[in-house]
């Protein structure tokens, strides 16, 4: 079949008039006889909402019953979708991430994807409808409903476009494409046409928006064609494929920041082996990911360890690292929330000396201190004062060329 994979975002359908807006977007691929697969996130901010609530009865919810909760913000979007294409007398059915069958890990609010069963969606698909799936959820094998992370809806539409062989995957949301920096920030920053699945997985694990790093690693394992555009503009976006040899020609090719950090800082723990395996072995168990780690020189037999996490995780790592700081007899435990990353990304880096050297003498033009680095073969990331972000993002835009022509 010739299947297109459509996923839109909540502000995608976030008011009724936006909701039949999609529909006429998914009727105009129907006409086509494009066999259509839609992927829908909660209707505006449906999550943020749920989880006030929720947190005003409960300030600690259970993630299972917070899982069943947040599950229904889709629920709304894809039956409402399916009203809307009705009216337009576009066949269409909806489904449940449980109806469907993507199953799931137990990890309630982060679960990963283990299958996604197709024969229902295809069956469908054979009748002549669009089918639109509940994104951001799944449900374990024990029948529990789960969800799969802020963001969780790219995932679903990448995955569904994996497994159903689709010809392309486009991630409809409320920017026209990827930029070559933030544009909220950088008025005149350039849209990038094309980009790999490396630089666009290295975008958005250093805090780029538009899509989900989990998404980013699916659609590069399994080579799913993205293109990532507006939902209110009929304009080409930004495509996200294979690397190619021409695009080496671009060194860098984006700036992107992370406001959602924290800082940690365990002070004087015991210089021997184990003990770095020990910490972070500590808030694996609890599923938090760290990001930069960074370890002093010993001094008198012990040195600090430092390494940034997300914000949300801050309140169970305090009580994760305030249990180490007592098992190690370390010093103390430092958070500090007035931190940020900043990164440069482009797969020019490869084969191109200095990049990082260029990158600091930018920072350091505007005396931006540098407190962490982190680097890989195509990126380089620092941590910084979170007042600093905006002249960082800026100046690392000139100094990389990334501005368009006014």
């Amino acid at each position: 079949m010739n299947i297109y994979v459509l996923k839109f975002g909540g502000s995608s359908v976030a008011t009724p008039e936006r909701m039949l807006n999609v529909g006429r977007i998914i009727e105009a691929y129907y006409k086509k006889g494009i066999k259509v697969v839609v992927v829908v996130s909660a209707p505006g901010k449906t999550t943020d909402n749920l989880i006030e609530i929720a947190k005003k009865i409960n300030p600690h919810p259970p993630e299972r019953e917070l899982d069943m909760l947040l599950s229904t913000g889709e629920q709304q979007s894809i039956a409402l979708l399916a009203l809307a294409l009705e009216k337009l007398k576009v066949p269409a059915i909806s489904f449940t991430g449980y109806q469907v069958g993507i199953i799931t890990d137990p990890n309630f609010t982060k679960a990963r994807i283990r299958l996604i069963q197709r024969k229902k969606i295809l069956n469908e698909l054979k009748k002549g409808k669009v089918v639109i799936v509940a994104g951001f959820q799944g449900v374990t094998e024990k029948g529990d409903i789960t969800t799969l992370g802020r963001g969780g809806s790219d995932l679903t539409a990448v995955a569904l476009a994996s497994v159903l062989k689709a010809k392309i995957c486009e991630i409809y949301t409320d920017v026209d494409g990827v930029y070559s920096c933030d544009p909220r920030i950088v008025k005149n920053a350039k849209k990038i046409k094309r980009i790999t699945y490396d630089e666009m997985l290295e975008l958005a694990s250093a805090g780029a928006k538009v899509m989900q790093s989990r998404a980013m690693e699916v659609a590069k394992k399994f080579n799913v064609l993205l293109h990532i555009r507006s939902s209110f503009k009929r304009v080409e976006g930004t495509y996200v494929e294979e690397e190619k040899m021409a695009l080496e020609e671009v060194v860098v090719r984006g700036v992107t920041h992370d406001e959602n950090q924290v800082k940690v800082s365990i002070v004087d723990v015991p210089d021997v082996p184990g003990i770095a395996a020990y910490v972070f072995g500590e808030l694996a168990k609890k599923n938090i990911n760290v990001d930069m780690i960074i370890q002093s020189a010993a001094r008198n037999g012990k040195n600090d360890i430092s390494f940034t996490i997300r914000r949300e995780d801050k309140k169970i790592a305090s009580e994760i690292m305030e249990k180490v700081r007592k098992k190690l007899k370390a010093k103390e435990v430092i958070f500090n929330d007035d931190v940020a990353k900043v990164s440069i990304v482009g797969i020019g880096m490869r084969s191109h000396s200095g990049v990082a050297a260029r990158m600091f003498k930018a920072l350091a033009r505007k005396k931006i201190n540098i407190e962490m680095i982190s680097t890989s073969e195509i990126k380089v990331s620092c941590v910084i004062n979170r007042k600093d972000v905006k002249k960082a993002v800026m100046e690392l835009s000139k100094e990389f060329g990334l501005l368009r022509r006014k």
